[in-house]
């Protein structure tokens, strides 16, 4: 039974990296700089078996192997943590912890590589889908995990699987992207809050200067020779914007929407803020595909949607099935004699309707 669930559970994470597909992050301060992390988890191979988890300090855990073992990198946690996982507990996509350091993963093809598996280095060797787990267990600052992150050899369960790349937030808005280039960890200050998949973040940044012309407001009107040129409607200074899922484009969408939308009073309108910009990202499921050959029919791609208050610790989330917005409040949570838990992000799979009373 042991083998049968690790079996399993190395199913899953190869699954999982050759297959997510669109995810978008953002983050944004309040007025008062009240910190928000929040993204979207975009996945149209299957349904996934989405979780919540709660890991208690002093939570024990080891890595998998691409050997089918799981000897390799063991950690304790420091510190206790939450967050919304893929597939299997071990697989935490986006968490925070009690010191409020939060850590995300994004699938990101094609342009990071990872040093090669050593069986040498097993003791050392930590798989791409435990990462969160172990920034969130071990660390409280950005600092500590770049002083830490040459100590570890990060691998793929599956050498021919794809790599990806990670969003760490401080409490304060400090915000680093991770990427393995190369077989080296490198890390990029991400003073614009935004992140997507390929190429990489430097590129993605770049690529903004291709939209300078673009600009909050109208544009107009204009005088074209014996005519005036007048826009439609208002939002005319966007036009340009791209609307497509590419991840280039939604990292300029995202960018746009994000810097120019109004600072909000408070982490609870700065929350409700982020679902409301991450609304443009939804992906219907089917888009990605040539018509009539969408592999199932769940409700969207983006199977769930997470926004974090940094500054309370508190894991806001709605998911495909239900867009109530459900809240995890890590600030009363006594990570020192709370069990390691997990469960379903929806206990039922239907939208919470309440109906209008009329007398």
């Amino acid at each position: 039974m042991k083998q049968h669930k690790l079996a399993l559970t190395i199913a899953c994470c190869i699954a999982l990296s050759q297959n997510t597909h669109a995810c978008t992050g953002i983050t944004l301060k309040s007025r008062t700089n009240d910190v928000i992390v929040a993204r979207t988890m975009d996945w149209s191979g299957e349904e996934m078996n989405n979780l919540y988890v709660i890991i208690p300090r002093d939570h024990e855990q080891q890595s998998l192997l691409p050997d089918g073992t799981t000897d390799g990198l063991a950690f304790k946690a420091l510190y206790g943590y939450a967050g919304l996982a893929a597939q299997q507990p071990e697989f935490i996509i986006d968490g925070t912890n009690e010191a409020g350091l939060s850590a995300a993963l994004f699938y990101f093809p094609n342009y990071g590589k990872y040093q090669p598996y050593n069986e040498n280095n097993k003791d050392i060797s930590l798989a791409d889908f435990q990462v969160v787990s172990w920034i969130l267990s071990r660390f409280s600052s950005i600092d500590q995990v770049k002083e830490a992150i040459n100590n570890v050899r990060i691998i793929n369960i599956d050498p021919t699987a794809s790599t990806v790349h990670w969003r760490i937030t401080e409490p304060s808005g400090r915000q680093v992207v991770l990427e393995i280039i190369d077989g080296i960890p490198q890390f990029y200050e991400n003073e614009i809050g935004v992140l997507t998949n390929s190429p990489g973040f430097e590129w993605q940044m770049t690529n903004l200067n291709n939209f300078v012309n673009l600009h909050p407001g109208g544009a107009g009107p204009t005088t074209f020779g014996p005519i005036t040129l007048r826009a439609f409607g208002s939002g005319s200074g966007f036009r340009g914007l791209p609307g497509d899922f590419t991840p280039p484009s939604r990292f300029v969408r995202a960018a746009f929407l994000k810097t120019y939308s109004l600072p909000q009073d408070g982490a609870y309108n700065t929350m409700q803020q982020a679902f409301h910009i991450l609304n443009n990202f939804d992906v219907p499921l089917g888009v990605q595909f040539a018509v009539g050959t969408a592999p199932n029919n769940m409700p969207a791609a983006t199977q769930w949607t997470i926004a974090t208050d940094l500054a309370n610790r508190v894991i806001y989330y709605h998911t495909m099935y239900n867009r109530a917005i459900r809240s995890l409040d890590i600030g009363k949570i006594d990570f020192a004699t709370v069990p390691f838990q997990y469960h379903a992000l929806d206990d039922a799979k239907r939208q919470t309707i309440i109906p209008v009373t009329v007398n």
